[in-house]
């Protein structure tokens, strides 16, 4: 997946330097017929309008149609909209999880105001331009999907009359042993704070330090190596603090102490040391003193991938959770979210702790920087899938307006959430909330407080017992 998210960066990048050459030569040639006069005006509007409405990272056509299978367990039932209303025969209050498969064809103002869905009180938002199928997220509406008192309609798009409807059921997870895995301090909170915060038994480990990055903290009058360090500390302490605001105490959180981006590498040569490409420290050890057990790795402070699987089997054999939940190695393109979840694979297979489930998150995607789209507090459509993934079965509580409050202020406890937006990106937010209508929540600055606090949190389902 990070392969062909690089592909199509590459191809976006590409694309995006033809359209401003071509762009260039219109303004030249307006100014050559007109007056030169013309053409910083041109150009200033030209940049107005990139910013408004081109300046998404947006890396399949919206004309694309999303591609999933669910598993035979799901129960599919076909209907209609008609006079802005679901029409399904059936009781589907017992399900949990409910999607909707439509489609979906954008209107001209849909072209330059973000495309949504009303579903009852929800919004679920859509590409500009959306000309294809959409899976949307009925779940938590079951006791209206087949009363026939249910809105669905389209705004700045319609959504087609014939509809098919995927409804599942699965237990509460919240109420078994979890164990959710994080690649960084703050993934935890991004994609499960509602489920670990309402877990009869959460813990959490994360496994790098997250020193990486880390220039803001040179103005403190440290070097590059030393702001480095700081940063590793504070992260790594957050990952074992900000936990508690969801109710999960410091016994049940564990740093590992490995370093942001090296976890590939480490997959690649199982037994090599490898230490932080910027604070230049190469012992994990060195922010594991709050770890309620000793670990493996404690013994020589290694960072290699050996040391990383037995931490993980000697945590499992700790914690003995029924429910593991780490990131979708099929979505989630970051390198070190995918090699934290082959870590955990792993050490699955030389535990013997027969974990259940495993339940998978995406914080990041390959191919839509925006997902999910729409401003906080509504709920999550599907994620693009142009190419078809595993037909997993998907679980998706829904968090009250109190607990997405609390997410994000959890979410505010983490360091690098907190950092203020450039200049580039303050001047593109008010364009945009000015030209294209795009709203942004008062929680925080960064782009996470609008994708992550929502209606749902999301989670494809494995059974690890088959």
């Amino acid at each position: 997946m990070l392969a062909r998210k690089q592909a199509l960066l590459k191809r976006h990048r590409r694309n995006k330097r033809i359209g401003v050459v071509i762009a260039l030569i219109v303004i030249v040639s307006v100014g050559l017929e007109l007056s030169f006069c013309l053409d910083p005006i041109l150009l200033l509007l030209a940049w107005i309008a990139h910013e408004a409405w081109f300046a998404d990272h947006l890396f399949y056509s919206p004309r694309d149609d999303y591609h999933y299978e669910f598993p035979p367990t799901a129960e599919v039932s076909a209907g209609r909209i008609e006079g802005d209303y679901l029409w399904l025969g059936g009781d589907f209050s017992t399900f949990d999880t409910l999607i909707l498969r439509v489609q979906a064809k954008s209107t001209w103002f849909g072209r330059w105001f973000d495309p949504y869905v009303q579903i009852g009180a929800d919004r679920q938002y859509l590409e500009r331009g959306v000309d294809g199928q959409r899976y949307l997220n009925l779940s938590g509406k079951g006791h209206l999907v087949g009363s026939g008192k249910l809105l669905i309609r389209g705004h700045h798009c319609h959504v087609s009359g014939q509809v098919s409807l995927y409804a599942m059921r699965n237990p509460d997870y919240s109420q078994q042993r979890v164990l959710v895995i994080a690649p960084h301090a703050d993934d935890a909170e991004l994609a499960a704070f509602g489920l670990y915060s309402q877990a009869k038994d959460a813990s959490i480990i994360t496994i790098t330090q997250g020193e990486i990055e880390a220039s803001s903290y040179e103005s403190l009058g440290l070097d590059k190596a030393s702001a480095a360090c700081f940063k590793g500390r504070l992260r790594a302490w957050s990952s074992i603090a900000v936990p508690l605001w969801g109710g999960v105490p410091q016994r049940q959180c564990v740093q590992l102490g490995y370093y942001c981006l090296q976890l590939p590498s480490m997959q690649a040569q199982p037994e090599q040391a490898l230490g932080s490409r910027e604070s230049g420290q190469a012992d994990i050890r060195s922010v594991r003193w709050a770890n309620p057990l000793q670990l493996p790795g404690d013994s020589d402070g290694v960072p290699s991938w050996h040391n990383l699987v037995a931490d993980l089997v000697a945590v499992l054999e700790h914690y003995q959770p029924d429910v593991v939940v780490t990131p979708h190695p099929d979505l989630d393109p970051h390198g070190d979210h995918v090699a934290s979840t082959y870590a955990l694979l792993e050490a699955l297979a030389q535990s013997s702790v027969k974990v259940k489930t495993m339940l998978m998150y995406a914080n990041h995607l390959h191919d839509n920087d925006r997902w999910p789209m729409g401003p906080a507090g509504c709920g999550i459509a599907l994620p693009p899938a142009i190419e078809p993934l595993p037909a997993d079965q998907l679980w998706c509580p829904t968090l009250t307006s109190a607990k997405q409050l609390d997410k994000a202020m959890a979410m505010a406890m983490q360091p690098d959430l907190q950092r203020p937006l450039n200049l580039k990106h303050r001047v593109r937010r008010l364009i945009q909330h000015y030209l294209a209508g795009r709203r942004w929540p008062r929680t925080g600055a960064d782009e996470f407080f609008r994708k992550a606090v929502r209606r749902h949190e999301l989670f494809w389902v494995r059974n690890l017992n088959q």
